[in-house]
């Protein structure tokens, strides 16, 4: 069986919250046509070490990492990284579950 994928995204600094609400409502239907899932959408309940309080974080599921890949490079999220533009500054990785 394949191992899950995740996209892990850490949004370092945000210039315009305006831009965010059209951004989710761009990539929702890519990520979900890929059979993604938010598992964590938020700022930290507590933060520890490096880790920024005021940093939204998001995390979703896909059912392999070759999906979670496949659906970034797809034509739909491009499209809503259009929409997201330089609204935000994130970290975002690829990583396969365990």
């Amino acid at each position: 069986m394949a191992k899950k994928g995740y996209w892990i995204v850490c949004y370092q600094s945000v210039s315009d919250e305006s831009v965010l609400p059209n951004y989710a409502k761009a990539a929702k239907p890519a990520i979900e046509a890929a059979g993604g899932r938010a598992l964590v959408a938020g700022k930290p309940a507590k933060a520890h070490e490096a880790g920024k309080p005021d940093q939204r974080t998001v995390v979703i599921e896909f059912e392999s990492v070759e999906k979670a890949i496949a659906t970034y490079e797809s034509d739909g999220y491009k499209a809503a990284l259009k929409v997201l533009g330089n609204a935000a500054t994130r970290d975002f990785r690829i990583v396969e579950g365990v």
